[in-house]
């Protein structure tokens, strides 16, 4: 097994993983802030508040960057799934 391979596989979905996880937490840490900071201004301390806007947020996200997340990650699938000749040599 060629171990160049393996870590730029390794490597290539370590950057998969953050470009499809990156968008949706940075909108959930983003909704997070701004519902912290609203509640700090107002004094309201429920803590269950900031939940319905975070989830909307990252639905938001997922519909607008839905189908270019799919195709990054189908194409990290293709190249893993015609690679694999090359584990066995």
């Amino acid at each position: 097994m060629p171990t160049e391979y393996i870590s730029s596989l390794a490597m290539q979905a370590i950057k998969v993983a953050a470009s499809l996880a990156g968008p949706l937490l940075l909108a959930a840490l983003i909704t997070g802030l701004i519902i912290s900071i609203l509640q700090a201004a107002t004094q309201i301390n429920e803590m269950t508040l900031s939940f319905i806007p975070k989830i909307i947020a990252v639905i938001v996200v997922l519909v607008i960057l839905g189908p270019s997340m799919l195709s990054i990650m189908t194409d990290y699938i293709k190249m893993v799934i015609t690679g694999i000749p090359n584990l066995t040599s």
